[in-house]
Parts: structure tokens; sequence; C-alpha cells
């Protein structure tokens, strides 16, 4: 009889994690770098109404009150964050308040090899906790730009454009879900006709030359998002 319950338990054991888990983190994002960095953000004076620009290294790299030539334009970008990091560094920047978050996250977690739905999954509860804690503030969903294939190291094997664009049609899906702007910076900006990141727009198929963010931001008003 105590091995029939044994073995029921080791059955029954994966289902219970399973469940759980349904919201583990990768924790890989919270590097020496992301908790300096925020650390920095935490010290800086903070700035009510915000415009602030959200993600990863691409994000990082913009130099965004240049390129938009608006004020209260703010960087929150850290190198190698995915959309676990996101999550869980929103609370410093919703105390804010800020006017507009323009988000793009997610191709570090494609590099990692974390579901598109679990992606997808990380993205509405960054919506809802948003929608909760600064309900004035307006979200931008921008689709995770196109990578250039050819030009990527070995590093990057696992970032692929057919994943890429998989995860922005579940991105479209949040924004018709949540009545979201959905900013398609894929299809109308930084797409070859060939499908690959224009390569002149790129230093290693992956992050971009300062040029593209002069084009990222001229989109962003043209289409009255800025």
């Amino acid at each position: 009889m105590k091995t029939k319950y044994a073995l029921l338990a080791l059955v029954s054991l994966p289902l219970m994690l399973s469940a759980q888990d349904k919201h583990s983190t990768d924790t890989s994002y919270a590097n020496g770098y992301y908790v300096k960095r925020l650390d920095y953000f935490k010290q800086l004076p903070p700035q009510k109404n915000a415009i602030v620009f959200l993600g990863n290294s691409i994000t990082e790299v913009g130099d965004w009150q240049e390129v938009t030539a608006m004020p209260g334009v703010i960087n929150r970008g850290i190198s190698g964050d995915n959309s676990f990091g996101i999550f869980h560094r929103l609370d410093e920047i919703l105390m804010l308040k800020p006017s507009k978050i323009f988000l793009v996250i997610g191709v570090n977690d494609i590099k990692r090899g974390t579901p598109l739905t679990v992606i997808a999954e990380n993205y509405e509860r960054i919506i809802l906790k948003i929608r909760k804690h600064a309900p004035k503030s307006k979200l931008y969903l921008q689709t995770i730009l196109p990578v250039n294939e050819p030009m990527l190291a070995a590093i990057y094997d696992n970032i692929r454009n057919h994943k890429i664009i998989s995860l922005n049609e579940l991105l479209k899906d949040l924004s018709e879900k949540y009545k979201l702007p959905y900013v398609d910076l894929y299809k109308d900006v930084f797409v070859d006709k060939n499908g690959q990141l224009i390569k002149e727009l790129s230093t290693d198929g992956l992050h971009l030359q300062p040029l593209a963010y002069m084009l990222w931001a001229d989109y962003l008003k043209q289409k009255k998002y800025l």
C-alpha cells in the first residue's frame, strides 16, 4: 500500500510543480548589470508625467531625448532584460505615473528559449499591473523588431524571424483585447523585402545603428503616438 501511494505521489508531483510554476521566473535577467542599472534609476530625480521608453539593450542604446526632441522623455532600457525582468521592475516606473510607456521586450526571452505563450502571458501581466497602479498611463505595445539572420553571431542562433512574427501576432491579439495601440515597427520601419532587418540599420543583425533610432522616432511622430 505504501508503495502505491509513493508512486501516486511521484506521478502527481510534476502536475503540482507545473501549477505552481505557471508564473515562474527566468531569473537570468537579474545579473549584476541589471541590479546596478535599476539602482541607478531609483536614485534619479523623479520626473512626473514622463514619456518612458522601456525595454532591453535595443531601448537602452537609444538617445531618446535627442531623437524625439521632446521634454520629459526618459530611457528605462536595461541590456539583457526580458519580459520577466520588466514585470519585476515596473514599480520603479509606475511610481512616476508616466503619461506614456513605449514598451518593446521579448527578443532575449526568445534567445533563452522561453515559450512564446509564456512571453505573451508576461506581457498580459505587465498590462494588468500598469492598468491597476497607473491607470492614466498610456501603454504602447511596440512589436519586437526583425533580426538580420545572416549577420547574427552564433549566440543568437535561437532568434529567428518566424518566431518574432508569431510573438508579434500574440501581441496584436493583446492590443485588441485591451484596446492598446499596436506599434508595428517590424513591418512599417525595419524589415526589408527579404523579411530581414535592414542591414544598413544594424550593427550585428540584432542591435541598431544610430540612424535607426531617428527613423523609429519619426515613425512614432507620424503615427501621432508622440
